[in-house]
């Protein structure tokens, strides 16, 4: 599905046009995309380093995983996995309770998704802590919980959780640029920036956990934690909020 994007008195107006492009993007969409993509990149790192071994950002690899475990009638790891895709999901449908809606408009609802998402972070570390694989499911839902909550707000454009879609829709877009077809530098440019956001994520959180092990999560805690804050501080000083309502007069 095709969107534009644009920006009008505080909101991210999404239209449906023929073309996939973004026209104009608020800058802290831009950043706000970019710190939270690096937070799932060292998120991820950091449980495919530990006991488990196992990715919480994305599905697709350990869907192959369970397929595998179903093969081999691995009833251990199709208990593992299966929690695991599932953990992934609720924290989906998570997202969609909190915030209900598909266009943005700044209000606390993202903020209050960020918080839930700090605290299952919190949750996973001081579980990660006890040897105990419940942090590997809080982590994950952790992760569905931002990655939907990122489409919805993007128009079900770009994923701060994984790459695999992202990276194809770069490389379709380069392909057409070298053919001499018309594409959107912008969104280029933003996909491109939660590409190179991810993966720095991702160093981070294999420096960090060879040194500090399941410690490197308070960094990821620590930025969507502020993502929160300044959210929140942002959407409630808009004018919109701070204009008085109008009095209804009675019909005559």
């Amino acid at each position: 599905m095709a969107v534009f994007f644009g920006y009008n008195r505080g909101f991210l107006v999404i239209s449906h046009k023929a073309t996939n492009m973004i026209t104009k993007l608020p800058g802290w969409i831009l950043w706000g995309g970019a710190v939270l993509a690096f937070s799932a990149g060292c998120v991820n790192t950091a449980a495919l380093m530990g006991f488990t071994n196992l990715s919480v950002s994305h599905v697709t690899g350990n869907v192959s995983l369970f397929s595998a475990a179903i093969a081999h009638l691995d009833g251990r790891s199709i208990l593992y996995i299966g929690a695991l895709l599932l953990s992934f999901l609720a924290g989906a449908i998570l997202s969609g309770y909190v915030i209900g809606q598909r266009s943005l408009k700044l209000g606390r609802r993202y903020g209050t998704a960020l918080y839930i998402e700090a605290a299952l972070l919190l949750m996973s570390y001081w579980l990660y802590q006890q040897h105990d694989y419940l942090g590997q499911l809080a982590a994950a839902m952790a992760c569905g919980l931002q990655n939907a909550m990122v489409a919805t707000y993007s128009g079900a454009v770009i994923r701060t959780t994984h790459l695999t879609g992202l990276t194809s829709d770069m490389g379709a877009a380069i392909g057409n640029w070298l053919a001499g077809r018309r594409i959107s530098k912008p969104t280029l440019g933003f996909q491109a920036i939660i590409w190179y956001s991810f993966s720095g994520g991702g160093a981070v959180g294999a420096f960090l956990y060879a040194k500090v092990g399941y410690g490197a999560l308070f960094v990821p805690i620590t930025i969507v934690l502020c993502a929160a804050f300044i959210y929140n501080y942002v959407s409630d000083r808009l004018p919109e909020k701070r204009q008085p309502r109008r009095k209804k007069h009675p019909s005559t």
